[in-house]
C-alpha cells in the first residue's frame, strides 16, 4: 500500500508538471488580436502578418452667409463628408488603403491604393491617392486648421490614378515622392483618363533639426512640390477647372468655347513650423496651362498664397496631424478638451491676358470679366474645440474681397463691378474613429 501512495504521488506530480509545461506553451503561443477604441477597430492575425483596420470620419457643416443680397452663396446644413475607410496589411510588407466618400450626397471613391514598403527608404504605391504637390492638399481633412483649404489647394491636384515611388532618409529629415498619374485639373480627381497623356509629380520635404536635440526647431520643414503635363479637351469633355472661394462659392470659370491645349506647369514652395503650442503654415502656389479659344491661344497664368497661424490654449503641441487633448472633455471632473484659435490670409490672382475688355463676342477671349473675378483676397478667424480624439467642433469666419466677376455687357462696352464681398460663418462637428 505504501508503493502504490509513493507511485500515485509521483505520477500526480507528472501530472501537475505536464499541464505547467502545456499552459507555459500556450501562453506563449502567438494569437490573433482584436481591438476596438479610438483609433478604430483592427484584427490582426497572430504572427503580425495580416492587418484589417475599420476606421473612418463624419462631418457635418452648416453654412451662412451674411449680407449676402447677391445671392451668391445658399445658407444650408450639409454632410460634408462620410468616409469609411479601409485599411492594414497584407504579408507584413504591403499595405492597402480603401476610403469611400457618401457625403455632399454622392458617393465617391476617394482613395484605392496598394504600398509595397519593404524598404522605408523606397516604397512603391499604385492606385488612386493624392499626388505628392500640395502641403495643404496632402493633409487629411480631419485634420485642417481651417473647416475648408485656402486657395493655394484650388490650383493644385486633388487625387489621381497612377504610381508612385516616396520614402525617408536620414531618419525623416528628408523626405521624398514622385510619380506618374492619368493627370487632373486644378483642384479636381479623376477616376480615368481621356487622352494618352500623362502627369509627372513630384515633392521633396527637408525637416533639418528633425533628429537634433534642439527643441525648438524640431517643428521646422520646408520643401517644394510640382507637376507637368499635357492637358487637353477633348469632343465629349473640355475638362476645364473652376475655382471657388472658401466659402466654397465658384468665382472663376472659362467662358465656353475654351479648351485646354498644350502643357501645364504647377510649382508651390511651402514650409510650417511647431513649436509647443504655436503652429505657422504657410504656401505658394502657380498654375501655367496653355488654352485655346478657336484660333486663340494663350497661357491661364494663376497665382495663389496663404499664411496660417494656431495656438493652442490649453497647451498641447500643434501639430501638422492636428492636436490631441491631454485632458479629454469631462465636465464633472473639470476638464475641457483642448481649445485653439487659428487665423489666415490669402490671395488667387488670374493672369490679366486670360481677360478682354473688348465687348464684341468674337472679343471676348478666355474669361468674362463681368462673371468671372480676376483677384480674390480672403482672411479668416476660428476656433477649434477638441473634446478628445474622437470629436471635434469648429467655428470659422471667412471673409473674401474680389476684382471683377460682376457687371453687364454692353452693345459696345464693358461695365465691370466687383463681386459682393463673401461673408461666411461656417461651423462643423466632426467625428473621427
Amino acid at each position: 500500500m505504501e508503493q502504490e501512495i509513493r507511485e500515485l504521488k509521483r505520477q500526480r506530480e507528472l501530472d501537475r508538471e505536464t499541464a505547467q509545461i502545456k499552459a507555459s506553451s500556450a501562453a506563449a503561443k502567438p494569437v490573433p488580436v482584436a481591438k476596438a477604441g479610438a483609433d478604430g477597430f483592427s484584427l490582426q492575425s497572430a504572427d503580425g502578418n495580416f492587418v484589417l483596420r475599420v476606421k473612418g470620419y463624419v462631418q457635418t457643416d452648416a453654412r451662412f452667409y451674411l449680407a449676402d443680397s447677391a445671392h451668391n452663396g445658399t445658407d444650408s446644413f450639409l454632410v460634408r463628408r462620410a468616409r469609411p475607410i479601409i485599411e492594414g496589411a497584407l504579408f507584413h510588407d504591403f499595405e492597402y488603403r480603401l476610403m469611400l466618400d457618401a457625403g455632399s450626397g454622392q458617393g465617391l471613391l476617394q482613395d484605392a491604393f496598394v504600398e509595397w514598403k519593404y524598404w522605408p527608404a523606397a516604397k512603391l504605391r499604385v492606385g488612386k491617392f493624392k499626388p505628392p504637390v500640395g502641403l495643404e492638399q496632402l493633409q487629411s481633412d480631419a485634420m485642417l486648421f481651417f473647416i475648408e483649404r485656402g486657395l493655394p489647394s484650388a490650383l493644385l491636384p486633388n487625387r489621381d490614378v497612377g504610381v508612385q515611388l516616396s520614402g525617408e532618409l536620414l531618419g525623416g529629415v528628408v523626405s521624398y515622392a514622385g510619380g506618374v498619374f492619368n493627370g487632373t485639373v486644378d483642384g479636381a480627381s479623376t477616376d480615368v483618363d481621356v487622352t494618352d497623356s500623362k502627369e509627372g509629380a513630384a515633392r521633396i520635404f527637408l525637416q533639418p533639426f528633425k533628429t537634433l536635440d534642439a527643441p525648438a526647431l524640431r517643428g521646422f520643414g520646408a520643401g517644394f512640390g510640382g507637376s507637368v503635363g499635357n492637358q487637353q479637351s477633348t469632343g465629349t469633355t473640355t475638362n476645364l477647372p473652376s475655382y471657388k472661394s472658401t466659402g466654397q462659392n465658384t468665382f472663376f470659370s472659362f467662358s465656353k468655347g475654351v479648351a485646354l491645349d498644350g502643357v501645364e506647369v504647377r510649382g508651390t514652395p511651402q514650409a510650417f513650423y511647431y513649436v509647443g503650442p504655436v503652429g505657422l503654415y504657410g504656401e505658394y502656389a502657380w498654375a501655367d496651362q496653355e488654352v485655346r479659344r478657336g484660333a486663340l491661344l494663350d497661357h491661364a497664368r494663376s497665382t495663389a498664397w496663404q499664411v496660417q497661424a494656431s495656438v493652442v490654449l490649453t497647451g498641447e503641441r500643434a501639430t501638422y496631424n492636428g492636436v490631441t487633448p491631454e485632458r479629454p472633455f469631462d465636465p464633472g471632473a473639470g476638464d475641457w478638451g483642448a481649445w485653439e484659435l487659428v487665423a489666415r490670409y490669402g490671395e488667387l490672382r488670374i493672369g490679366p491676358t486670360v481677360f478682354s475688355t473688348d465687348p464684341t463676342p468674337t472679343g471676348q477671349r478666355f474669361a468674362d470679366p463681368t462673371k468671372s473675378a480676376q483677384e480674390a483676397r480672403y482672411w479668416g478667424v476660428g476656433v477649434n474645440w477638441y473634446l478628445n480624439r474622437v470629436f471635434k467642433l469648429a467655428l470659422d469666419y471667412e471673409q473674401t474681397d474680389f476684382d471683377g466677376g460682376a457687371g453687364t455687357t454692353g452693345a459696345t462696352t464693358f461695365t465691370i463691378r466687383n463681386r459682393q464681398t463673401e461673408r461666411a460663418l461656417f461651423s462643423r462637428m466632426q467625428m473621427t474613429f
